[in-house]
This record gives C-alpha cells, sequence and structure tokens, in this order.
C-alpha cells in the first residue's frame, strides 16, 4: 500500500519526472553556491540570516508564555538560524524533544497538576501584563486610577 501511494503522490505533481522541471530547493541551493562564492555577499547572506532568525527566536520566546503559536515562533526561529549555523540546527532538535517531553508528560499528568500548570503559567502572563503596564492603561480607559494597577516599571 506504501508504494502504491507514493507512485500516486509522484503522479499527481506537474512535471514529477521531467528532469528540465528545475524543482525550487535545487534552485535555492543554486542561489546560495553563487552567493557562497563572494566573500562579501556571504558574510552579509549570514548577518542578515542571523539577524531575521534572532528577531523570529526572540519574538517566539516572548511568546511562549501566552496563547497562540509561542513554540512554534521559536522552532521556526531556530529553523531559520539552522540554514547557515549548525549549532541552531543541534538546538532546534534539542529544542524539539525537549519539547514533546514536556508535552508527553504533562499529558501522563493527573487534572490537579494540569491546572496547577495552567495557573502557573497564567499568573505569568498576568505579571508581565502588570509590569508592561497594561493593567494601568485599561483601568485609566475606565476612569480607574488605583495605585495597584500602575506598573512599577513605569511610574506615572
Amino acid at each position: 500500500m506504501g508504494a502504491l501511494s507514493e507512485s500516486t503522490e509522484s503522479d499527481t505533481r506537474p512535471d514529477a519526472d521531467d528532469p528540465r522541471a528545475p524543482r525550487l530547493r535545487d534552485r535555492i541551493r543554486a542561489f546560495r553556491e553563487r552567493i557562497r562564492t563572494k566573500p562579501g555577499f556571504n558574510l552579509a547572506y549570514r548577518v542578515a540570516i542571523g539577524v531575521i532568525g534572532g528577531l523570529v527566536l526572540t519574538a517566539g520566546i516572548v511568546m511562549i508564555p501566552y496563547p497562540g503559536p509561542g513554540w512554534l515562533v521559536v522552532f521556526a526561529g531556530l529553523g531559520i538560524l539552522a540554514t547557515e549555523f549548525h549549532w541552531a540546527g543541534r538546538v532546534n532538535a534539542f529544542a524539539k524533544r525537549h519539547y514533546r517531553r514536556w508535552v508527553d508528560w504533562l499529558g501522563c499528568q493527573s487534572t490537579i497538576t494540569k491546572l496547577a500548570v495552567g495557573a502557573g503559567t497564567c499568573l505569568v502572563v498576568l505579571t508581565t501584563l502588570w509590569l508592561l503596564g497594561l493593567f494601568a492603561t485599561v483601568g485609566g480607559w475606565f476612569d480607574l486610577h488605583w495605585n495597584w494597577l500602575a506598573s512599577p516599571l513605569f511610574n506615572r
């Protein structure tokens, strides 16, 4: 059955058997090799990949405690970095392995433990929102200027 699905899959791709049809991956590799031959362009390319990957990774780390795709963005940032830096590929594999272990462990825990982890995550989110001054901002919309809403980082 596996061989049948493989042949069916390759038959559905346009020009799958046409050796003249350049594949995107081959074109990207050829482009990268052309850049690699020019030291100035190579350095600029690596710096650009480092900056873009670093920004995506940083955004993912910031997003981890919040609802949404935090870990997905972290893995994407590491994947971008891994296209040029071998250490990032190793870190990505390590992070994915331990993330999977964490998810598997949490899935086997009791409801109390899951609720405690959820409460801890909620506490982290609320604390960061308070430190960033969001509570005071929203309170100001409703003309509530209570001292405890104000962030200690942004004295008004």
